[in-house]
Protein backbone atom coordinates (compact mmCIF):
# COMPACT_ATOMS: atom_id res chain seq x y z
CA UNK A 1 0.00 0.00 0.00
CA UNK A 2 1.84 3.04 -1.00
CA UNK A 3 1.75 5.93 0.78
CA UNK A 4 2.33 9.77 0.86
CA UNK A 5 3.83 12.05 3.27
CA UNK A 6 3.82 15.43 2.03
CA UNK A 7 5.52 18.26 4.01
CA UNK A 8 7.06 21.85 3.55
CA UNK A 9 4.36 24.46 3.46
CA UNK A 10 3.68 26.86 5.19
CA UNK A 11 2.83 31.23 5.42
CA UNK A 12 4.54 33.48 2.79
CA UNK A 13 4.12 36.54 1.62
CA UNK A 14 3.11 37.54 -1.78
CA UNK A 15 6.28 37.26 -3.95
CA UNK A 16 7.78 34.44 -2.27
CA UNK A 17 8.99 31.34 -2.54
CA UNK A 18 8.38 27.68 -0.76
CA UNK A 19 9.53 23.79 -1.82
CA UNK A 20 6.93 21.14 -0.50
CA UNK A 21 8.52 17.58 -0.89
CA UNK A 22 6.59 14.38 -0.46
CA UNK A 23 8.12 11.18 0.13
CA UNK A 24 6.35 7.87 -1.55
CA UNK A 25 6.96 4.72 0.55
CA UNK A 26 6.34 1.29 -1.30
CA UNK A 27 8.19 0.44 -4.15
CA UNK A 28 8.02 1.47 -7.83
CA UNK A 29 8.74 5.11 -7.11
CA UNK A 30 10.87 5.55 -9.87
CA UNK A 31 8.37 3.98 -13.01
CA UNK A 32 5.45 5.95 -11.38
CA UNK A 33 3.68 9.51 -13.36
CA UNK A 34 3.51 11.79 -9.87
CA UNK A 35 1.54 14.58 -10.08
CA UNK A 36 1.33 17.69 -7.06
CA UNK A 37 -2.95 18.13 -6.66
CA UNK A 38 -3.74 21.25 -4.52
CA UNK A 39 -7.18 21.62 -2.71
CA UNK A 40 -8.10 25.78 -2.36
CA UNK A 41 -10.14 26.74 0.51
CA UNK A 42 -13.92 26.22 0.41
CA UNK A 43 -13.29 23.49 -3.00
CA UNK A 44 -14.41 20.14 -1.91
CA UNK A 45 -11.88 17.10 -2.42
CA UNK A 46 -13.35 16.30 -5.98
CA UNK A 47 -12.34 19.75 -7.07
CA UNK A 48 -8.70 19.10 -6.45
CA UNK A 49 -6.42 20.65 -9.60
CA UNK A 50 -3.65 18.84 -10.51
CA UNK A 51 -1.50 21.56 -10.75
CA UNK A 52 1.90 19.79 -11.80
CA UNK A 53 2.95 16.26 -12.83
CA UNK A 54 6.51 14.56 -13.51
CA UNK A 55 7.57 11.61 -15.62
CA UNK A 56 11.30 11.73 -15.68
CA UNK A 57 13.16 15.11 -14.40
CA UNK A 58 13.27 15.81 -18.40
CA UNK A 59 9.37 15.49 -18.94
CA UNK A 60 7.01 17.99 -16.98
CA UNK A 61 3.53 19.49 -17.69
CA UNK A 62 1.89 22.45 -15.34
CA UNK A 63 -1.03 23.85 -15.08
CA UNK A 64 -1.54 26.96 -17.01
CA UNK A 65 -1.93 29.08 -13.49
CA UNK A 66 1.19 27.77 -12.40
CA UNK A 67 3.37 27.90 -15.62
CA UNK A 68 6.70 29.49 -14.75
CA UNK A 69 6.26 29.94 -11.34
CA UNK A 70 6.49 26.50 -10.35
CA UNK A 71 8.78 23.36 -11.15
CA UNK A 72 8.19 19.92 -10.15
CA UNK A 73 11.44 17.69 -9.62
CA UNK A 74 11.92 14.32 -8.53
CA UNK A 75 14.61 12.23 -6.56
CA UNK A 76 14.16 8.45 -7.34
CA UNK A 77 16.70 7.58 -5.13
CA UNK A 78 15.11 9.12 -2.02
CA UNK A 79 11.41 8.28 -3.70
CA UNK A 80 10.66 11.61 -3.23
CA UNK A 81 9.09 14.27 -5.49
CA UNK A 82 9.65 18.18 -5.16
CA UNK A 83 7.47 21.16 -5.92
CA UNK A 84 9.55 24.61 -5.93
CA UNK A 85 6.58 27.11 -5.77
CA UNK A 86 8.72 30.94 -6.60
CA UNK A 87 6.41 33.99 -7.39
CA UNK A 88 3.43 33.20 -4.90
CA UNK A 89 0.61 34.74 -5.22
CA UNK A 90 -2.77 34.93 -3.00
CA UNK A 91 -4.48 32.65 -5.07
CA UNK A 92 -1.99 29.86 -4.96
CA UNK A 93 -3.72 29.42 -0.71
CA UNK A 94 -4.44 25.89 -0.69
CA UNK A 95 -4.09 22.12 0.74
CA UNK A 96 -1.44 21.01 -1.48
CA UNK A 97 -1.41 16.96 -1.83
CA UNK A 98 0.91 14.63 -4.03
CA UNK A 99 -0.47 11.48 -6.07
CA UNK A 100 -0.38 9.49 -9.12
CA UNK A 101 -2.33 10.59 -11.44
CA UNK A 102 -2.23 7.70 -13.54
CA UNK A 103 -3.01 5.17 -10.56
CA UNK A 104 -4.22 7.16 -7.63
CA UNK A 105 -3.38 5.71 -4.19
CA UNK A 106 -5.29 6.75 -0.97
CA UNK A 107 -4.42 10.43 -0.29
CA UNK A 108 -1.86 12.02 2.41
CA UNK A 109 -2.75 14.54 5.15
CA UNK A 110 -1.20 17.11 2.90
CA UNK A 111 -0.02 20.13 3.57
CA UNK A 112 -1.10 24.01 4.30
CA UNK A 113 0.22 26.72 1.82
CA UNK A 114 -1.12 30.14 2.62
CA UNK A 115 0.04 33.21 1.02
CA UNK A 116 -0.82 36.33 2.60
CA UNK A 117 0.50 39.57 3.98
Amino acid sequence: QVQFVESGGGLVQPGGSLRLSCTVSGSGFSMYVMGWYRQAPGQQREQRELVARIIDNGRTTYAESVKGRFTISRDNAKNTVYLQMNSLKPEDTAVYYCNRPLIPGSWGQGTQVTVSS
